[in-house]
């Protein structure tokens, strides 16, 4: 067998034999350096580690998971939830719209959907439940609402898909998620509001909210719907990079939490630095990790084999798009966003250069695809989040989130036909895709 053939079997073998991502990238592209190259290569592991991570963008990172750390512990969610119950009023579904809603606010804050899973869930939840919605489908819809977070911006996904891929404007990216996550959105309410209309499923006030009006529920969650406005027109008005918006973001979301919401403690802000330093080390290594194997496999010819394969499966483009998203969706429900993009992406650039794919485009397809996957079984992140909140078998969510694998799917789809719907707003700001 090949060298480069080797350590693809070696990732799979690690990766059934229950080690991590991040140990089995590393060690079979130790596997590839050996076979393929020399074993006194191995003294390139060091370098290529700290070259995969040494990326000013990535600073935003760790940020962007520190502002949704901020935002869920000020109490931002359950203003937002009392506004849009407000706003909504009492009727056949309001609670399933309220979720959807908060979640895709809260996307616009934190760009993580395992985050804004569990601010929602915590909030949502109770009172689902107390209005008559059964706990898997009331887990499942927040799970899926909350996995728009990789749409709308600003998004982790999409700042780490703009440096996998050369050239690509993550503004461009930012700006192209807006639309593409809101249909998404839209896409997994029409089933929910179906479902709550059918089964009669009433949404009630949340205790504490029958006197609130529209008024002094939006006066209270302004500071919180500000966010997302913030963060974006700095960006359009070049006011500051992605990655300072994310400084910008950590700023204001201390100041809201210490002055305004006056729920977080400077106690609070210390936890949370250690809190999003464990989840952002995790996120780091797995991306230190991978550039071992992204080296090897460059080296060895292992991701232009595998190009060459994938383009000489057909020259009908559209079919090979279909097999493409289909092949991310599998891997979407086994494996996390991060190490799709930094394992496939090698692959696919070479396939998406071959058919002229407009590569701000294919990014917000592979987002829409990462996203359906962070909500189907067996791995589903925002499941994970979600029915440990609400206490329940992840199995007893499985016909719900089919439902809604139906429902996002069909909103990729339209995305996929019509390009447009992502491409129209960055052209619109002037930006480069």
């Amino acid at each position: 067998m090949t060298p480069d053939i080797w350590m693809i079997l070696a990732f799979a073998g690690f990766l059934i034999a229950g080690v991590p991502v991040a140990f089995s990238l590393a060690l079979a592209g130790s596997v590839g350096i050996v076979a393929g190259l020399s074993p006194d290569m191995l003294a390139t592991l060091g370098t290529n580690t700290y070259n995969s991570i040494a990326k000013y963008p990535l600073i935003a990172i760790p940020l962007f998971i520190l502002t949704g750390l901020i935002f869920e512990r000020s109490g931002v969610a359950l203003r937002l939830v009392r506004f849009a119950q407000a706003l909504i009023g009492p009727r056949h579904g309001g609670l399933a719209l309220v979720a959807v809603l908060v979640c895709m606010i809260m996307g616009g804050m934190s760009g993580s959907g395992p985050a804004d899973a569990a601010a929602v869930a915590m909030v949502m939840l109770p009172s689902m439940t107390k209005a008559g919605y059964p706990k898997p489908f009331s887990a499942t819809l927040i799970a899926a609402s909350a996995s728009t977070a990789i749409l709308i911006p600003p998004s982790v996904a999409l700042i780490l898909y703009s440096i996998v891929v050369p050239g690509v404007d993550l503004r461009a990216l930012f700006a192209a998620g807006l639309f593409p996550g809101i249909l998404a959105g839209l896409a997994l309410l029409v089933p929910a509001m179906i479902v709550a209309k059918r089964y009669g499923w009433e949404g009630t006030p949340a205790v504490g909210a029958e006197t609130l009006t529209v008024r002094t529920t939006f006066r209270q969650a302004l500071p919180a719907l500000f966010a997302p406005v913030l963060i974006l027109g700095g960006l359009r008005s070049g006011l500051f990079t992605p990655t300072e918006a994310a400084v910008v973001a950590v700023a204001y979301g201390t100041i809201v939490g210490l002055f305004l919401t006056k729920e977080l403690s400077l106690r609070d802000l210390w936890e949370l630095l250690g809190e999003a330093a464990i989840i952002s080390g995790v996120v780091m290594l797995i991306i230190a990790l991978a550039g071992i194997f992204a080296w090897a496999g460059t080296m060895l010819g292992t991701f232009r084999h595998l190009a060459e394969w994938i383009i000489g499966l057909t020259d009908n483009g559209v079919l090979l798009l279909v097999l493409v998203m289909l092949a991310v969706l599998v891997v979407g429900m086994l494996l996390d966003a991060i190490s799709i993009y930094l394992i496939m992406m090698p692959v696919l650039i070479p396939v998406m250069q071959h058919f002229e794919w407009n590569p701000v485009w294919f990014g917000i397809l592979l987002a829409m695809n990462i996203a359906i996957g962070q909500f189907t079984p067996p791995v589903a992140v925002n499941l994970m989040v979600t029915t440990e909140v609400a206490k329940i078998r992840l199995e007893e969510t499985l016909g719900w989130a089919l439902l809604f694998v139906v429902a996002m799917g069909c909103a990729l789809a339209l995305v996929a036909i019509f390009p447009n719907i992502a491409l129209w707003l960055p052209s619109v700001l002037g930006y480069n895709i």
